[in-house]
């Protein structure tokens, strides 16, 4: 299909205009006359309205000035937010840091109470051994006993105190667990004999602030000291099995390893097992071979002193014959005799060949 005749007309007459408009042809006579002189006097007047060239270099300068502004304006304000959250970050380091010192004396039910107890679970955070985190369990179980007397002198509402029995439950049962699990591992009859009388001290605690306390709080001190006869009890069974092979049932509960029951086969390795002494017979000042002495019953009437110096011949009769007593014998052991082993013999073969080997021994 063709294009159609005006069309190319009109195109051939614009590209014949632009040309003539960059001057890379000259008109033909009057050809686009009218629209020359039109686009002539359009560019003088732009090029008198134009800058010149001291104008177009300070706006280019403002330009240039403007956008270093603006690339340095985010970093500025990037060391603005750095140094605005170090500050918040010291601030609240330093407020935390008084506020837990102010939580340190705060009671089950203050509003600084949550703050101490999270100071307390961070300071069990930090503690790697096993006995030291055992012992801080019931050292915070020991603090809420005390806290709970004074909530008896203050008289404080029913939800403190359960507030602060819980807390002592849950810190006693950790404490106990893990001790146990030690015990169960390494041994160790005076840990259990110091948590018995441990638990038996806090039991006697409760029941001196049960009767101040409120009466609907009075189940709740009671069901701790339930709690601590069972820490009684369970020291006392666990430590009957110490010498055993099998010391707990594999199972455990609210207290930690359950001791197991039935007969107790003793383990002679176990670290609690104690051995019997070793009892010697008595010394005896009696020489070795020499018989041993006879008692002779006292008769009456006759003196049976030996005598001290020599025998004299009675008077008015026949001396009695002299009866010599044989002394006691000795009995010479031969001496054993060792026999050393000859030494093996050694052979190295000749260092030189043609020469015999030598023979060590």
């Amino acid at each position: 299909m063709g294009v159609p005749g005006w069309f190319a007309r009109e195109r051939a007459d614009g590209d014949r205009f632009a040309d003539l408009v960059d001057g890379t042809e000259s008109p033909d006579g009057d050809e686009f006359a009218h629209e020359l002189a039109l686009v002539g006097g359009l560019r003088e007047l732009g090029a008198g309205g134009a800058p010149d060239a001291e104008t177009r270099q300070r706006i280019r300068d403002e330009i240039a000035g403007r956008l270093a502004e603006a690339e340095a304006a985010p970093k500025r304000r990037g060391h603005a937010v750095a140094n605005l959250a170090a500050a918040a970050v010291a601030l609240v380091l330093a407020m935390g840091g008084i506020t837990l010192l102010l939580s340190k004396d705060a009671l089950p039910g203050d509003p600084l109470y949550g703050i101490k107890r999270a100071g307390e679970s961070a300071s069990l955070g930090l503690t790697f051994d096993q006995q030291d985190k055992a012992k801080k369990h019931l050292e915070f179980a020991a603090n809420r006993v005390g806290e709970l007397g004074e909530l008896t002198r203050q008289g404080a509402p029913t939800d403190a105190y359960f507030t602060g029995l819980t807390d002592f439950e849950t810190d006693l049962r950790a404490g106990v667990s893990q001790l146990t699990a030690l015990v169960t591992d390494q041994g160790g009859q005076t840990r259990l004999a110091d948590l018995r009388s441990w638990a038996r001290q806090q039991s006697d605690r409760l029941g001196l602030q049960v009767g101040h306390a409120p009466a609907e709080a009075r189940d709740k001190f009671a069901a701790a000291r339930v709690l601590l006869d069972k820490v009684q009890a369970r020291t006392t069974d666990l430590g009957s099995r110490l010498v055993c092979y099998t010391i707990t049932t594999g199972s455990s509960d609210e207290l930690g390893a359950v001791p197991a029951a039935g007969d107790c086969v003793r383990n002679p390795d176990s670290p609690e097992a104690v051995l019997p002494p070793v009892t010697a017979p008595p010394p005896s000042s009696a020489p070795t071979g020499s018989p041993a002495p006879t008692s002779v019953p006292p008769s009456s009437g006759v003196d049976t002193a030996a005598p001290t110096g020599p025998l004299a011949p009675p008077t008015g009769g026949t001396p009695p014959p002299v009866v010599a007593t044989p002394g006691p014998t000795t009995k010479t052991l031969p001496l054993p005799t060792t026999t050393t082993p000859p030494p093996p013999l050694i052979s190295i073969p000749p260092l030189i060949p043609g020469l015999p080997p030598i023979t060590i021994g």
